[in-house]
């Protein structure tokens, strides 16, 4: 009873941290140039593989001829290898989430940090034979991240990447499917280039049902879509205070 009671409170942190992340303005990234007429958008999902939400986004994906950005977390991939091998398969981009997604293992330093990351693409290129090396943090870099430590994880090959835009199914995976939608849209008007936070773990029903909308919208819009890759410039959220 006391485990479940704190998965729950972890669960209710997790989401009111995005919560305050979506509320503010923080994405920063001078590698980007932001007044360009190209426009551009990156489908993310975060906190897979899944079984069945994963599988539904991939048949989604594929129905609209578009490409996507998994940041898969490691404990999830060693049973869910098929689906892995799936995302890959179909040309899609996988990134690195941690490897047990629990905040407090996570940060407690950050050698404890890079060896999550470390064990996430370890698993995976036991899968497909790749090693990731595009990372997000869980809950986002922000309050973790400073020079020094970007500079220790571009050392090992790392590049970070944050969103400035999302929906809130990370942390209320209940809300109406049009209500996702509406948020997709209002967080991301102001961009032309689109860093969009979604998830696909199994809770995640209702953003398989959000999803083809979001994408009509942005195809309507004239946004090119892409996948992250070590070619892309970074973007993450500003420098915690020293």
């Amino acid at each position: 009873m006391k485990n479940k009671i704190l998965s729950m409170l972890s669960f209710i942190l997790t989401g009111l941290i995005l919560y305050t992340l979506s509320n503010i303005q923080l994405t920063y990234n001078a590698a980007i140039d932001d007044s360009s007429r190209v426009k551009t958008v990156y489908l993310t999902f975060d906190d897979g593989p899944s079984f069945k939400i994963t599988n539904q986004i991939l048949d989604i994906l594929n129905e609209k001829e578009v490409k996507a950005t998994f940041f898969l977390i490691g404990n999830k991939v060693e049973d869910r290898s098929e689906i892995v091998k799936r995302i890959y398969k179909e040309g899609h981009s996988i990134g690195l989430h941690s490897y047990t997604h629990k905040m407090k293992q996570i940060y407690k330093s950050e050698d404890t940090f890079i060896e999550e990351m470390k064990k996430t693409e370890d698993a995976i290129y036991n899968i497909i034979g790749i090693r990731p090396k595009i990372i997000r943090f869980p809950g986002g870099s922000i309050g973790h991240l400073d020079e020094d430590f970007h500079k220790k994880l571009n050392d090992l090959g790392y590049k970070v990447f944050d969103w400035n835009a999302r929906i809130s199914d990370g942390y209320v995976p209940s809300k109406a499917p049009d209500v996702l939608y509406k948020e997709a849209i209002k967080t991301s008007q102001k961009w032309n280039t689109v860093f969009l936070l979604m998830h696909c773990s199994e809770t995640d029903k209702n953003t398989v049902k959000a999803l083809p909308k979001i994408i009509d919208y942005f195809k309507e819009k004239g946004y090119m879509f892409e996948t992250i890759n070590e070619n892309t410039p970074e973007y993450y959220f500003r420098y915690k205070k020293r």
